[in-house]
């Protein structure tokens, strides 16, 4: 591990903002370090967190040093920056406007900032410095009588201001001695009155967020830290399409100095099943209904494979490209796209069949139209028979390693299960008995990458590697969780890859970069859900506490964790870090199910 990493610990000093049509990343400093648009996956027009000097910047600074505090408005995704200076202390508040408006969801490609002195007379700097095309174009500015235009990218970037246009240009102080606003807009500018619709749309979009809390049906225990997951959760899901990307970041380092540095501005199919129970287990059907949709129109009627993952817009020709950025912390490379769309992964098929059960077994669903029901069960079971006796590239995505993968096996058996469920309910013995044949061959393939003598299960068929993902036959109950050989399985894999605080690593054998050096997070929550499933809850509790100390200020979670001193790494926040702890938390509380009063 590079020296630094093991006496400074790295944590990401930024929050996020988003309205399902954008997210931004605000550093404690007031600077917009990261955001795309139009959409998640398009160039940056503030990237300053993969290169300081071509990504531009938007941020609102005093002279002088400066102290910081960061927060987000209650159960909202609204974001205050606290900054006091040698002059006065300001707030600036931040968000993405979203509300209901004629029966739908305005969300506007716009991004707000509220300004607001606090004490003294503070003095501040605008500096507003957008980019095209990664950081390769300047965009050239024209001054308004009250905006500024910036002409150069796919559409006209606007900043509305009643700020001084001309202190903006030449990046001079300006007296905050009452509230300011700044509104950027792309494509459509604001028409509007700017200090009246800033605080219509604030008020709106903080009703929005605070309602849509109300209406889970999140618990007490553990419910600070939920609602937070509940909420980065949704704001990752390009509601156009409903698709839920991993991560609205591209190229943050696994570790540093790993040259693990991926784009992970796309839609796994292998998170599946699980983005959707974590929806369900907040008892929101909205965003379930979007993702369903998006696996539909990837799916109905698709010869041939399906993609590990696919853009936003389920578009499959994600080519990888390396970009001449210098990169966060100087980690190269810096990619965009993601060749992992061309690797082999067969989960996928049984986690297609995992998302469509509710459709047919949750009476709060409803399909209107059944008919062609049997077809596409059909065309998914041929499709793990079709790669029952093929190696793939796995959970974890190895570049040039394939084998028969136990956890891909996992899902070809939980799918199958989901496919007889689905069958009886459109009255098809045909398929059930075709599902049911599948799952004993699937059984077989996952038996056979069982250890007698260690007595549990590996990675894979003849490869004797511990992997976190065997956690899920425990989780997903291919073992009883009362056996003797669950508990064996638990016990060993525990004693493999089990790190400090509740930190669990993926698997410790070497990959197509060499050795793995941080956990990776989900893993942990796994973990505590296997913990809960064979009765040790007690342990359970203990060690996902341990793990809610891996956020960063503001209750965000990372895709990797360095054991040695808790450090944060990996693309950020992390969708899927946030889908584990909902699950794991969902799962503690359903096993414990105390009164509220106690």
């Amino acid at each position: 591990m590079n020296k630094a990493n093991e006496t400074k610990k790295h944590i990401y000093n930024f929050g996020i903002i988003g309205n399902c049509n954008y997210i931004a990343h605000i550093e404690d400093t007031t600077n917009i370090c990261w955001l795309c648009l139009p959409r998640f996956d398009s160039s940056f027009i503030f990237g300053g967190l993969v290169d300081k000097n071509k990504g531009g910047s938007f941020s609102i600074l005093p002279e002088g040093k400066f102290e910081s505090k960061q927060y987000y408005i209650e159960n909202t995704n609204i974001l205050c920056t606290e900054i006091s200076g040698e002059e006065g202390s300001y707030r600036v508040t931040d968000f993405a406007p979203r509300f209901s408006q004629f029966d739908r969801y305005f969300k506007p490609l716009m991004l707000i900032r509220k300004i607001e002195p606090l004490s003294g007379n503070p003095r501040v700097k605008i500096t507003c410095k957008p980019v095209a095309e990664y950081g390769e174009k300047k965009l050239k500015v024209y001054p308004g009588s009250h905006h500024l235009d910036f002409l150069g990218a796919d559409s006209l970037l606007r900043l509305t201001s009643n700020f001084s246009i001309n202190h903006i240009i030449d990046s001079s102080l300006s007296v905050l001695n009452e509230t300011k606003y700044l509104v950027l807009t792309y494509g459509s500018p604001l028409e509007a009155p700017l200090e009246s619709t800033v605080e219509a749309f604030f008020y709106k979009t903080k009703k929005y967020w605070q309602h849509w809390v109300k209406t889970t049906s999140i618990g007490n225990m553990y419910q600070k830290e939920v609602i937070r997951s509940a909420l980065v959760l949704k704001i990752h899901q390009y509601e156009d399409t409903g698709a839920i990307i991993a991560a609205s970041t591209t190229s943050l380092p696994e570790f540093d100095e790993s040259g693990r540095n991926w784009d992970y501005r796309y839609c796994w199919l292998r998170d599946a099943y699980y983005i959707l129970l974590a929806f369900n287990n907040i008892g929101h059907f909205e965003e379930m209904e979007r993702y369903f949709n998006f696996i539909a129109n990837i799916s109905v009627g698709k010869e041939g494979r399906y993609q590990p993952l696919y853009g936003i817009t389920g578009n499959k020709d994600l080519p990888e490209k390396i970009l001449p950025l210098n990169g966060y912390l100087n980690n190269k490379p810096v990619r965009i796209g993601n060749q992992a769309s061309e690797h082999i992964q067969n989960d996928i098929y049984g986690q297609v069949l995992l998302s469509l059960l509710p459709l047919y077994t949750d009476a709060r669903f409803s399909v209107d139209e059944k008919s062609d029901s049997a077809t596409w069960i059909s065309s998914l079971l041929s499709k793990i028979e079709m790669v029952l006796d093929e190696p793939d590239a796995g959970l974890w995505e190895f570049r040039n390693q394939r084998n028969y993968h136990c956890y891909t096996y996992l899902f070809h058996w939980a799918g199958c299960h989901s496919a007889i469920k689905i069958a009886h309910n459109i009255h098809d013995k045909k398929l059930e008995k075709w599902a049911k044949n599948l799952i004993k061959k699937a059984s077989a393939k996952i038996e056979a990458c069982y250890d007698k003598e260690t007595k549990m299960y590996y990675e894979a068929i003849n490869a004797k590697n511990a992997d976190a993902s065997t956690l899920q036959l425990i989780v997903m109950r291919y073992l009883n969780p009362n056996s003797i050989k669950a508990k064996n399985h638990l016990k060993n894999i525990e004693k493999k890859l089990q790190a400090p605080n509740g930190l669990f690593y993926r698997y410790l054998h070497a990959d197509d970069f060499g050795l793995p050096e941080t956990t990776f997070l989900i893993t942990a929550f796994w973990h505590v859900e296997a913990l809960v499933t064979v009765g040790r809850t007690k342990e359970a509790i203990t060690k996902f506490e341990n793990l809610l100390q891996y956020s960063n200020h503001l209750g965000l979670f990372s895709e990797d964790v360095d054991s040695a001193n808790g450090g944060q790494w990996g693309n950020f926040p992390q969708a899927y870090s946030h889908v584990g702890l909902m699950n794991a938390a969902y799962k503690i509380a359903k096993k414990i199910d105390n009164p509220n009063f106690l």
